[in-house]
């Protein structure tokens, strides 16, 4: 069974016996199973956890995890591809900056606008009658102060755009000038 060993420096290493893992020198945990990570990580602060997965070769670096367990989760899964060797540490990867996306060409920019809540949103607005509170509700599955609270803070202050706010047949209606 192979036996990791990790340093002060967050260095991770493969071993195949533990006589391999006495020779080597300085502070070190060692670990056998994902269980075993587990509770040595519960000792850790979480940016340690962070440190050790930027630090793997191939892995795409994390600023954070949502939880311990899925950090645990995913070093785990990740040191399972390293080599047991003589001792020797194995190779460890630089954090480097993801290479720049390019952006998509317009057409397909528009595209995918048109699938967020918030193109929904502005469609209903921009009816001629406008969207009551409800066909908001319906649309996106918000509770009415989220409806609310959007319109107030993306739409009119984020967005600048001039929404209306009416009763009509006992129910709110809200609505917006068609852009040019």
């Amino acid at each position: 069974m192979t036996t990791f060993k990790i340093d002060a420096e967050n260095n991770i290493t493969a071993f195949t016996s533990s006589e391999q893992i006495a020779e080597s020198e300085g502070e070190t945990e060692t670990f056998r199973s994902r269980k075993e990570l587990a509770a040595l990580a519960e000792k850790w602060p979480a940016t340690r956890l962070v440190e050790i997965w930027n630090g793997l070769p191939g892995v795409q670096p994390v600023e954070r995890f949502t939880s311990r367990q899925v950090a645990v989760a995913r070093v785990w899964k990740a040191i399972q591809s390293l080599e047991p060797g003589d001792g020797a540490q194995a190779p460890r990867a630089t954090a480097k900056k993801p290479a720049a996306r390019k952006k998509a060409p317009p057409a397909a920019r528009n595209r995918a606008v048109g699938h967020t809540k918030t193109a929904r949103v502005i469609a209903l607005l921009e009816r001629p009658q406008g969207a009551t509170l409800k066909a908001i509700m319906r649309a996106t599955g918000w509770q009415t102060h989220s409806v609310r609270g959007f319109i107030s803070g993306q739409l009119k202050k984020k967005l600048g755009l001039k929404v209306a706010s009416s009763v009509r047949e006992g129910e709110r209606v809200y609505s917006i000038k068609r852009r040019s």
